[in-house]
């Protein structure tokens, strides 16, 4: 398939960009709702949340790569990390290639607590995207791919896309 589109012409008023803005706003609120409660039980934050995301997503990362991703401090991650590893939900290990180096792997506790969160969101976007149907899903993706900065892009698409 052609990546290549023709330009369309979009005029939207700026009362629809605010519409979309705030719709936004509350869409994140609702998405970040169900995780935000399981992680208060345990005293977590939604920095801890996304640090269980991407450990999961790239098993072995280090913590510059987490960095980069995260766009938090050095100072913040390791906040972060500390507890993680204290609570015995990530296992950091010295790098095979470079002695200086942190890979992180989720603990078993760790996949459990990830995958609870994880689930949360994925019944929410389930019940969304089964509502709005096959093509509001594609254009939603596209929608949050094109207002990606170039450098998130580029980690968005290192992923490896789930089974």
């Amino acid at each position: 398939m052609d990546d290549r589109r023709e330009p369309s012409l979009l005029f939207l008023t700026d009362e629809q960009l605010k519409k979309g803005i705030e719709a936004m706003y509350f869409a994140y609120r609702g998405f970040t709702a169900d995780p935000d409660r399981i992680l208060e039980k345990y005293g977590y934050g939604r920095a801890h949340h996304r640090a269980l995301h991407f450990i999961h997503r790239t098993p072995g990362t280090n913590v510059n790569n987490l960095l980069a991703i995260l766009s938090v401090t050095k100072q913040s991650l390791n906040r972060v990390l500390r507890t993680l590893i204290e609570d015995g939900l990530v296992d950091s290990r010295v790098g095979t290639r470079d002695k200086r180096e942190r890979n992180m792997y989720l603990t078993e506790k760790g996949q459990a607590l990830e995958a609870e969160l994880a689930e949360a969101q994925r019944a929410r976007m389930r019940a969304a995207y089964r509502d709005a149907g096959p093509e509001a899903v594609q254009g939603f993706r596209q929608v949050l791919e094109a207002m990606m900065d170039p450098d998130m892009r580029r980690h968005f698409n290192t992923l490896k896309d789930p089974d």
